[in-house]
């Protein structure tokens, strides 16, 4: 992981273990590329949930700063939840593995959802998201197409997971598609993701 100074934080998260034939990687290079481009003086964080995996969820593995960890917890765990609550924008490659995310980034995300930090329970049992001034960028990578309802609501675990986690903590993520890699279709997913990395709003 490494970081440089700025008055606004980028994190960015890798999970595939794919390493250099990722496409996901390469997505979420070309996001960063274009907001640090655009904002120069943005300090990056950066995460390889697959080179540095963090362990599966125990009481032991959570965050300090969780209630199951009874106050002790985890020193990794709790860097990754500082990381994440520091963050201005995060920018997260998901590729889709067996129609949901890795394991490595769902281990990741039981460090972040955690009550009293990133959501709250009101006194009427709704949830409150307390994380909603943040930026969240998604760079989803799958094997097959998804824009039929019927088919996200039978098999795809990936973006309507992760829609509704980051929206539970009270964020909208945005999401930069490559669709139809293992259906013969790779360059030009990979090639419709990069431009549309190109053309995010920068702001």
């Amino acid at each position: 992981m490494s970081a440089t100074s700025s008055n606004r934080t980028l994190l960015h998260i890798d999970s595939s273990i794919l390493g250099g034939h990722s496409v996901s990687r390469q997505v979420t290079a070309a996001i960063v590329a274009r907001l640090t481009a655009a904002d120069p003086s943005l300090g990056v964080v950066y995460r390889d949930l697959a080179a540095e995996p963090l362990p599966h969820a125990t009481p032991a593995s959570m965050p300090a700063d969780h209630p199951l960890s009874g106050g002790k917890g985890d020193a990794a765990s709790q860097q990754a939840l500082d990381e994440f609550l520091a963050a201005d924008i995060v920018v997260i490659g998901a590729p889709m593995y067996n129609f949901s995310v890795p394991t490595q980034l769902r281990a990741w995300i039981d460090r972040i959802l955690v009550p009293g930090k990133t959501f709250a329970y009101g006194a009427d049992g709704k949830v409150a998201g307390l994380a909603g001034g943040k930026r969240v960028i998604v760079a989803l990578a799958r094997g097959g197409h998804y824009g039929d309802p019927v088919a996200t609501e039978a098999g795809e675990h990936a973006e309507t997971y992760l829609r509704w986690v980051f929206g539970f903590i009270g964020i909208e993520p945005e999401f930069v598609k490559a669709d139809g890699i293992a259906a013969g279709q790779r360059e030009s997913a990979l090639e419709g993701a990069l431009r549309s990395a190109a053309e995010l709003q920068a702001a």
